[in-house]
């Protein structure tokens, strides 16, 4: 019944349009390389648990817990990663980057190699791709970048807007 009433406006209300489900406005490219880094912390954790001395146990449950961290931390970069390539680097971005499927496709690639196996290399990888990503996406807002070593480790560098 409602249905009825309401569809009796349709021809009458305009349409309403969004770049995302819920239209705020908000995105920032720091959270991805902010995943990325912390996928590489996870790696590097991991392989450093050898030298521990930990017994079998402690070394079985820490693994364990390092290991579905950074499954999680790769995981939310890939999402992230498609919230800003699917809702904002779209349309008149593009022009000026045609190359931005191409690098959210490289995160996609990187982070997965990371949920795959242990090969610091391709955290190292992960964080490259997403501070190139994070260029083009500051660029594209017209923001200059800058890249600094982030204050934790991995003590790694990072872009950041240079607000």
């Amino acid at each position: 019944m409602l249905h009825n009433l309401i569809s009796k406006f349709d021809d009458k209300i305009e349409g309403a349009s969004a770049h995302c489900d819920i239209p705020c406005g908000i995105y920032d490219a720091r959270i991805v390389t902010y995943y990325a880094v912390s996928t590489l912390r996870q790696m590097d954790i991991l392989l450093g648990l050898k030298d521990k001395g930990l017994s079998d146990t402690a070394f079985a449950m820490q693994a364990a817990r390092n290991t579905a961290k950074k499954e999680e931390m790769a995981e939310n970069t890939k999402h992230q990663t498609r919230i800003i390539w699917g809702d904002f680097m779209k349309g008149d971005k593009l022009k000026k980057h045609p190359n931005a499927h191409e690098l959210a496709h490289n995160i996609m690639l990187a982070a997965s190699a990371c949920k795959q196996d242990l090969h610091r290399e391709d955290g190292v990888k992960l964080v490259d791709a997403c501070n190139e990503f994070a260029e083009v996406f500051w660029d594209m807002k017209g923001i200059k970048t800058k890249k600094v070593v982030c204050p934790y480790e991995p003590k790694v560098e990072v872009v950041e807007p240079d607000l």
